[in-house]
């Protein structure tokens, strides 16, 4: 399964930017701009939580904001702004991404002490 959706005016919700969001089973891609192209990637895998946001202008018109939090080092927070049917790819995002972990089997640990890196400086000597 694979979404193709527009960044899209808040107001009247017109696909009228030059952003395109391809959510596929792997791997989330962002592709933006018109004379300099950037195109950015994040693994499915590497997404830990996900966030819908709808402002009351986005609800009248049928959009949501959808913030993905990773573990990718070029963008921890990916937001797929203004786009249409928000929470059903939020929701496919969630379940995706789960599914992505147990078959790469990778294990994601949360830091317990409120530091968001996994090494910090002080570090413990076994001597």
């Amino acid at each position: 399964m694979s979404y193709k959706e527009k960044k899209r005016w808040a107001f009247l919700g017109l696909p009228l930017t030059f952003t395109t969001y391809i959510v596929q089973e792997e791997i989330i891609t962002v592709n933006s701009g018109f004379l300099k192209r950037v195109e950015n990637d994040c693994y499915m895998y590497k997404v830990v939580d996900v966030r819908l946001e709808t402002s009351l202008l986005e609800r009248i018109f049928g959009l949501g904001t959808v913030h993905c939090f990773s573990g990718d080092v070029t963008d921890p927070d990916l937001r797929l702004m203004h786009i249409k049917n928000a929470k059903e790819i939020k929701n496919y995002i969630l379940k995706q991404s789960e599914e992505e972990r147990l078959r790469r089997k990778t294990l994601n640990t949360q830091s317990l002490d409120g530091t968001p890196g996994l090494g910090t400086e002080d570090s413990c000597d076994f001597d």
